[in-house]
């Protein structure tokens, strides 16, 4: 008897939710991994996914690819939910022909991208893959081109989150790149443009994969990866909760949350937060969890360039991007990694309408043959056309140092910060005071130099100066400094900003 339409129908489904076969879903779990679709039921609301191109198949037929078809053809695309809030998603499935990218498996990541934009929603794509399918050649080529084009038209129009949760090679690590955050699994994910195999055969270096590519090189060297995990469920959960930080799409607002935490609170301890004497360190998170709300704070790519802290906070209820120097590390100077880490930060919170807060205790650029030769002049360009660029709500608070041109660049009036205040202990000056005196007065001796130090200490080791020129609106107490950002961000929640037209601009890549 001939099977109904209904029983063909669920045996194709069937078929595709077993992906290539309970054996290789074994051998995925045995390997410390998740399939496809139990990460989409960690990362979505329950029973809220809705799959598309279930039984889209290959349609090739070279190299025994003819007996190679399963419905799905190795990724498993959709949309659903994150606490209620509509997201696609793609999930690449390594148990059907390695989760290689062939011309149908693309032509459905296309299809939810596509979607995504029309609807203003954010894609997530969990990747797990061998790499382009050989046996379809040039096609899967196209099926990555095509992605990658989708990628640059949906940047800056709706967020774009990559998982790596697997093997990224070669052209596909060119779509996360392009992502606006990507998150890795330590010891079972990494990212190369060629392999250690071609590796050792045209440089003859003997590698692993986690050494050339892991998720710890990724997120304390080369700064691919914002953040590492040590499992999928942990990526996954992570994932969902920076979420719930971003809008939907640039057109949309940013998510609201109720609070307990009052506007008007004030922290008393933050009056003992810098030490007196200047050169000593302290630790700028405590400032940043002082002030968000419940001290909730989400950082971002926090084992690289830990001299500057990026993240997302949320001040009375509505998300809020930080960057703020870290004096626990190299001073908070300035350098070429802070520079970039910071720059990208502040463009996607522009992109999106998420106001930002700068936190400023920055003593200028870092010093050496190192930094110069290797462009700080280039890279610390990208963080103050960052800044100056950007439209969005710019607040500042300076705590402690702000020297030379590193003041200029972290958001000063002079690029158009809408509020800027400076805590009673601030200093804003070009240099140090004993740097100043040295140069001011070479050639003097010890103790006439120390008096013209100690003249300009009195002079510019304070914030009044700068206030007097109005490049600060106001000196604070520091146990104030939530209330008044609260109250800064209520002021500016409509501003508008008329920019000249222009196709593009050109910053200096």
């Amino acid at each position: 008897m001939k099977p109904s339409i209904v029983e063909r129908l669920e045996e194709k489904r069937r078929g595709a939710r077993m992906g290539g076969g309970q054996a290789r879903i074994d051998k995925q779990h045995e390997s410390g991994k998740l399939t496809a679709r139990e990460r989409i039921e960690v990362l979505l609301d329950p029973d809220s996914f809705e799959e598309s191109g279930m039984f889209m198949e290959h349609r090739h037929t070279q190299f025994g690819m003819d007996a190679k078809r399963i419905p799905g053809d190795g990724v498993v695309t959709g949309h659903g939910t994150v606490n209620g809030r509509l997201v696609f998603v793609y999930s690449q499935d390594f148990t059907v022909l390695g989760g290689s990218m062939g011309e149908a498996h693309a032509r459905k990541i296309c299809h939810i991208m596509d979607m995504a934009m029309k609807v203003g929603a954010p894609v997530i794509g969990m990747n797990d893959s061998g790499g382009a399918r050989i046996q379809e050649g040039v096609d899967s080529l196209a099926g990555y081109g095509e992605i990658f084009q989708r990628n640059v038209t949906a940047s800056g129009v709706i967020p774009q989150i990559s998982l790596i949760l697997g093997p990224c090679a070669g052209g596909a690590v060119y779509s996360p790149a392009l992502t606006d955050f990507t998150f890795m699994v330590r010891n079972t994910s990494y990212m190369f443009v060629t392999g250690p195999d071609v590796v050792k055969t045209v440089t003859h270096e003997d590698v692993t994969q986690e050494a050339l590519g892991g998720a710890t090189v990724h997120t304390t060297r080369t700064g691919v990866a914002d953040m590492a995990f040590d499992n999928d469920i942990d990526a996954l959960i992570q994932a969902r909760r920076l979420l719930n930080f971003l809008p939907l799409s640039n057109r949309e607002e940013c998510p609201t949350r109720t609070t307990e935490d009052p506007e008007d609170r004030v922290d008393m301890k933050l009056n003992t937060l810098t030490p007196e004497n200047p050169n000593k360190p302290y630790d700028m998170m405590e400032l940043v969890r002082s002030v968000v709300d419940e001290g909730d704070f989400f950082e971002v790519k926090p084992d690289i360039a830990r001299n500057i802290i990026v993240g997302f906070g949320r001040m009375n209820g509505s998300s809020v991007g930080f960057v703020a120097n870290q004096p626990m590390v190299l001073a908070g100077c300035l350098d070429i990694e802070a520079s970039v880490k910071a720059a990208r930060f502040i463009r996607f919170c522009d992109a999106f309408n998420i106001p930002l807060i700068t936190l400023v205790d920055v003593p200028g650029f870092l010093p050496g043959i190192s930094q110069e030769h290797h462009g700080i002049i280039r890279h610390g360009a990208k963080l103050l056309y960052a800044y100056a660029e950007a439209t969005v709500p710019k607040i500042t608070v300076i705590t402690r140092k702000a020297y030379g041109g590193a003041y200029i660049v972290m958001n000063s009036r002079h690029l158009k910060g809408d509020i800027n205040y400076a805590w009673a202990n601030a200093e804003i000056a070009v240099m140090g005071a004993e740097g100043a005196a040295k140069i001011l007065f070479r050639g003097e001796d010890d103790s006439t130099r120390k008096q013209h130090e100690a003249e300009y200490v009195e002079t510019f080791a304070n914030p009044f100066v700068a206030a007097q020129r109005g490049y600060i609106d106001d000196v604070i107490r520091p146990q104030n400094t939530r209330w008044r950002l609260c109250r800064a961000l209520t002021l500016l929640k409509g501003k508008e900003t008329q920019k000249p037209w222009k196709k593009h601009d050109n910053m200096p890549l």
